[in-house]
C-alpha cells in the first residue's frame, strides 16, 4: 500500500525549486484564482521537430537581476490562450516540468510569459496544488526557505540539467565535418541547423542587433559553430562577430578565426607568446630580397602565399637562385607573401593535433606523397596513428589558447630544437583525425559545447554598508 504524503501547508509566498530546469530556489506566489501555474521567461522560442517541438527560453530568478540569465529548454505539451489578472489575453507555450518542496516532488504544467515588472517571477495556481496542500493565504514562507546564494556559487552550474541545445553549424558544404556535426548533435537530442554563411546578413542596431537568413531573423542559438571558410574570411568572421554581439557562445571567436588566417599576423601572434616556429621573415620591397632570404638561413627555403589553404601556393626553393626567382615571380603577381625556413629534419611529415577547450583530444601524422614535402591530405598526403610528446601537447595547447580558439588543429613540426608549430586552423576536418585516431571528435566538441551552455555564477551585489550583501 502507497504510504500518503505528508501533508503541507503553504501560505501566499513559498520557495520551490524546478530541478528540470535547473531552478534549485525561486521564490512563488500562490494564487488559486489562476488555474494554470506561470512562469517569468523571456527570448520564447519553439524549435525542434515538428512532432516533438521544443521551446527555448531564459529564466531570471532574481527579481530585479537582470545580470543573472538561466537558459532553459522543455518540450511544448501545449499552446492555450491565458488571461491574465490584467484581463489581457495571450497564447502562452505551455511545458511540464518537476516542481519540489521540501524534499517532495510532483510534475505541474506550467505557462510561459514575460512577468518582468511583477514582484514574483513564478505563479503557482490551483493545478499545482495537489490534495494534501492546505492554503493559509493571510501569512507566508510556512515551507522551509531558500536563497538565491545558490546563483553565486558554481552550484548554479552543477545544478543545471543536460538539456536541448539549439546549435548553429556555419558552413557552406555539406562535407563530412559538417555532417557529424549534425549527426552527433541530433543523436544527443539537440536541433543542429545548418545555416550558409553567405546568405547571412546583419543589421547592427545598439537596441537589438540581429542576424537575418531568407529574408527572416535568426533565433537565439545556445551555441553556433563556425566553418568559415577561407575565401570568405572577412564575412564569415563578420557574422561571426554579430552572434557575440548576440550574446551567442561562439565554438571560435571572431577574432580567432580572423588571426588565424592572416598568416603574417598568426606568426606574429605566436612569437609574442614564445612559441617556436619556423624561423619566419616578410617584406615588401624587392631590394631586400637577398636579407630576406639570409635572415630564414638561406637556402632550402619555403616560399608561402599569405592566402595559402591546404598546400596549395606553398613552393619548396632548394637553391637561393631557385628561391630568388619565386619570390620574383610571387612580387611580379603583387601577391603577398613570407619566406620560412626549411625544416629538413621534419621530412615531409607533420603532426596534427586536434585541441577542443583546453586539451589535445587526438592527434595524426601526415606524410607527404613521394616526392612532396607538403603533407596536406588534400594534395596527396597520407595519415597515421602517432604518439605525441608532453612537449608537443603542451605547444599544441599554448597555440590555440594564443588565437583563443575553442576547437584548433595545431600543424607541428617535428625538429631537433623542438616542435615548430606550422600552422593554426580554425576549421579544422574530421575526418582523417576521426579515421586515423579512433576518437570521435564531434562528441568531444559537443561535450565542450554542453559545458559551456550550462549557467555562469553571478556577482554577490552590495548594499551601501560595508560588508553586506543584497542578497
Amino acid at each position: 500500500m502507497k504510504t500518503p504524503a505528508p501533508e503541507l501547508q503553504f501560505g501566499w509566498e513559498e520557495w520551490v525549486s524546478l530541478p528540470n530546469l535547473g531552478l534549485p530556489a525561486m521564490k512563488a506566489k500562490v494564487d488559486t484564482g489562476a488555474r494554470t501555474s506561470a512562469l517569468h521567461a523571456t527570448d520564447i522560442e519553439s524549435f525542434g521537430a515538428a512532432d516533438a517541438p521544443q521551446v527555448r527560453f531564459m529564466v531570471h530568478p532574481i527579481p530585479g537581476r537582470e545580470d543573472l540569465v538561466i537558459p532553459c529548454s522543455a518540450q511544448i505539451v501545449d499552446r492555450r490562450e491565458v488571461t491574465s489578472s490584467n484581463g489581457e489575453a495571450e497564447m502562452r507555450f505551455v511545458i511540464s516540468t518537476t516542481l519540489s518542496v521540501n524534499g517532495q516532488s510532483w510534475p505541474i504544467e506550467v505557462t510561459l510569459t514575460d512577468r518582468r515588472g511583477m514582484a514574483s517571477h513564478m505563479l503557482l495556481g490551483r493545478q499545482a496544488l495537489l490534495d494534501h496542500i492546505t492554503i493559509v493565504a493571510t501569512d507566508r514562507f510556512f515551507q522551509p526557505q531558500l536563497n538565491y546564494e545558490v546563483y553565486h556559487s558554481k552550484a548554479v552550474r552543477e545544478a543545471a540539467p543536460n538539456r536541448a541545445l539549439r546549435i548553429a553549424v556555419l558552413s557552406r558544404e555539406n562535407n563530412y565535418s559538417t555532417r557529424r556535426l549534425v549527426e552527433e548533435g541530433e543523436a544527443r537530442g539537440h536541433t543542429v541547423e545548418v545555416i550558409d554563411t553567405t546568405r547571412c546578413y546583419i543589421a547592427i542596431n545598439a537596441l537589438a542587433p540581429e542576424v537575418h537568413y531568407d529574408g527572416k531573423r535568426l533565433p537565439h542559438y545556445d551555441a553556433v559553430i563556425p566553418r568559415i571558410g577561407a575565401s570568405i574570411t572577412g564575412y564569415g568572421s563578420a557574422v561571426t562577430r554579430q552572434f557575440e554581439t548576440i550574446g551567442t557562445f561562439c565554438v571560435n571567436g571572431s577574432e580567432g578565426i580572423t588571426a588565424s588566417r592572416d598568416k603574417l599576423y598568426a606568426h606574429q601572434i605566436l612569437a609574442g607568446q614564445r612559441i617556436g616556429m619556423p624561423t619566419t621573415a616578410f617584406a615588401a620591397s624587392p631590394k631586400d630580397t637577398d636579407n630576406l632570404i639570409g635572415l630564414v638561413g638561406g637556402a632550402p627555403l619555403i616560399v608561402k602565399l599569405l592566402e595559402s589553404t591546404q598546400g596549395k601556393g606553398v613552393v619548396l626553393a632548394e637553391t637561393k637562385k631557385a628561391a630568388e626567382s619565386v619570390i620574383s615571380a610571387f612580387r611580379g603577381l603583387k601577391a603577398s607573401f613570407l619566406v620560412q625556413h626549411f625544416v629538413k629534419e621534419a621530412a615531409g611529415e607533420d603532426i596534427r593535433c586536434m585541441v577542443i577547450g583546453s586539451k589535445v583530444v587526438a592527434a595524426m601524422k601526415r606524410s607527404g606523397a613521394d616526392g612532396d614535402f607538403r603533407s596536406n591530405l588534400h594534395q596527396g598526403g597520407t595519415a597515421s596513428k602517432v604518439r605525441i610528446t608532453k612537449e608537443e601537447r603542451e605547444t599544441a595547447q599554448r597555440a590555440a589558447k594564443a588565437f583563443g580558439l575553442n576547437m584548433a588543429g595545431v600543424d607541428l613540426l617535428r625538429s631537433e630544437s623542438g616542435p615548430k608549430v606550422l600552422e593554426v586552423n580554425s576549421s579544422p576536418g574530421f575526418e582523417g583525425i576521426e579515421k586515423v585516431s579512433g576518437k570521435n571528435v564531434a562528441a568531444l566538441l559537443y561535450d565542450e559545447i554542453e559545458r559551456r551552455a550550462r549557467p555562469r555564477p553571478i556577482r554577490r551585489r552590495r548594499s551601501g554598508k560595508a560588508g553586506s550583501a543584497e542578497f
